[in-house]
């Protein structure tokens, strides 16, 4: 088998026997990396910290990927376009976008105005991203990559 030690050294084809006396004098463990048909690959390192690792990744990559943006009915021009920059941006990585769009008090009198917001949200976003729903009722859109 090809060994590659715990400092990351190519020591090239080796007996197993030896590579595992060499795993426990330095009390590491061998870990088979690759299994090819002709010669596997095998490694020697602290296999607690290579699970430890794994785990980690696995619950960074199991993130939520609904991002939420809130816009108030009167919302300034560059706080939008700031959203909206933010929006490309996470659609671009594969999140989705969810915008919603609340009213107080007397606002609730300029509810067409909320749907024309979120109108105008999703055609800027028409290129990066496509509607998953729309409900302006709720005045509620999600945006899910194109």
């Amino acid at each position: 088998m090809f060994l590659i030690d715990h400092e990351n050294n190519n020591r090239g084809l080796t007996d197993t026997s030896v590579a595992l006396e060499l795993a426990q004098s330095l009390e590491l463990d061998l870990v088979v990396v690759s299994q090819s048909k002709d010669t596997p690959v095998a490694k020697i390192l602290n296999y607690g910290k290579l699970q430890y690792q794994k785990k980690k990744r696995q619950s960074q990559s199991a993130r939520p990927t609904v991002k939420e943006v809130r816009f108030g009915l009167n919302v300034g021009v560059a706080d939008y376009n700031l959203r909206i920059e933010q929006a490309v941006g996470w659609l671009s990585k594969g999140d989705s976008v969810k915008f919603a769009v609340r009213l107080r008090g007397r606002e609730h009198q300029y509810r067409e105005q909320a749907g024309k917001l979120l109108d105008r949200i999703v055609s800027d976003l028409s290129q990066v991203g496509k509607v998953q729903s729309l409900d302006k009722r709720a005045l509620i859109a999600q945006v899910i990559p194109a």
